[in-house]
């Protein structure tokens, strides 16, 4: 996690630049390709099975630094991503124009060895930092996303924002802390609109083989329209996650609040590594009470043997305010093969389970079509690809 969190600003060595950058400060080229083929069932009972060729989260970056004296670095990434199936993939869990140059983790800051780092830009938020590293499918379509950080404002908890001031903190004997502020209301028209932002904030230690978090973030929802987090009025009926939530007027959200709290908790030693994470939402959507408030937990865990890795991983999400059969369930099997550090293949199986009036996906990390899209659907897929970083 720690590797994450620096990768934010000055992550590593760097790099020699070519002769014709000499004076741009170091440079690297840095990033990952990993596409699978997927044979997804969307478990609507009506026998729907596909074969897709899907992109897992593949992206390119360049990022660099100066060493302006004193300890302190100008730091700089952009980061995009790539889709390597060649689909337009769908806006997923990352809520992001996926392809284009910025699509992911691009700012600019201030790094300084004692005082810490200041980024301005679009990246990832603390809370989705505090807990990435324990999620052992991440970034493919067994990841956790499909239940975790869920939100009703139309964003995620677990996501990567526009519009971004973040700080991190040095590390104080592996521990160390994040915060960030999301702008809002840059589209600001009408007097009278209320604005929306966000803030998120992590603590997160990491030493030896012990790894433990706590976050939490706040959305405050801003009239429809206005920029980010500006979502206004939410039409009766069907809203969160496809559920049937079915309410006797239109839900304006404008001026209203929802928030997250997480614990995580790693261990790793040996051949064996297990996380936990907890997560609670909760929000005052339905005219100043929770509307779409749940708890859910996730438990994962790896034994390695040689240069292979089985990982399990189990996702419970309970049911959404005050209506009833509304959870979710996921879990996945798989086997990871690593050929060197760089480059796997990798095999699962993964199903999600929801309730009589629930219809969550199984939207993980990659790109492919729907799976799940119904009540009491069941989605269930076999994964079977490669990764490379570079």
């Amino acid at each position: 996690m720690q590797k994450k969190l620096i990768a934010l600003a000055v992550a590593g060595a760097f790099v020699a630049p070519a002769a014709a950058l000499a004076d741009t400060g170091n440079v690297t080229i840095y990033g990952v390709m990993s596409a699978s083929m997927d044979f997804v069932d969307n478990g609507n009972n009506n026998g729907e099975n596909t074969t897709q060729i899907n992109d897992n989260s593949s992206r390119i970056g360049f990022k660099g630094s100066e060493d302006l004296g004193n300890g302190l670095s100008a730091v700089w990434q952009i980061e995009s991503s790539i889709n390597s199936d060649g689909a337009t993939p769908t806006a997923g869990f990352q809520a992001t124009s996926a392809g284009s140059l910025n699509g992911r983790n691009t700012f600019v800051g201030l790094s300084s060895k004692t005082m810490g780092t200041l980024l301005l830009g679009r990246h990832d938020t603390p809370y989705k930092l505090a807990t990435r590293s324990l999620d052992v499918f991440g970034d493919g379509i067994a990841d956790n996303r499909s239940l975790m950080g869920q939100s009703g404002a139309g964003t995620t908890f677990d996501g990567r924002q526009s519009n971004v001031l973040a700080y991190i903190s040095p590390t104080w004997n592996g521990f160390h802390a994040a915060v960030a502020y999301v702008a809002g209301a840059e589209n600001l028209q009408n007097n009278g609109d209320k604005t929306g932002d966000a803030w998120s904030l992590a603590g997160i230690y990491s030493n030896g083989p012990w790894f433990g978090s706590l976050a939490y973030e706040r959305h405050n929802v801003g009239s429809g329209g206005t920029g980010t987090l500006g979502l206004g009025t939410v039409a009766a009926g069907s809203y969160f996650g496809s559920i049937n939530v079915t309410t006797t007027a239109p839900l304006n959200l404008a001026d209203r609040e929802e928030h997250a709290w997480k614990l995580g908790v790693g261990y790793k030693a040996n051949n064996f590594r297990v996380g936990v994470v907890y997560e609670n939402t909760e929000d005052d959507f339905n005219n100043g009470s929770d509307l779409f408030g749940h708890d859910t937990w996730y438990v994962s865990g790896g034994y390695t043997f040689g240069n292979n890795e089985i990982k399990v991983a189990y996702t419970d999400m309970g049911e959404l305010g005050s209506f009833n059969n509304t959870g979710a369930r996921q879990w996945a099997v798989g086997l990871d093969h690593h050929f060197s550090k760089r480059t796997q293949v990798f095999a699962l199986y993964t199903k999600l389970t929801n309730e009589n009036d629930s219809a969550f996906g199984l939207t993980g990390g990659s790109n492919g079509g729907p799976r799940g899209s119904t009540a009491d659907s069941d989605p269930s897929a076999v994964s079977i690809g490669i990764r490379h970083s570079f």
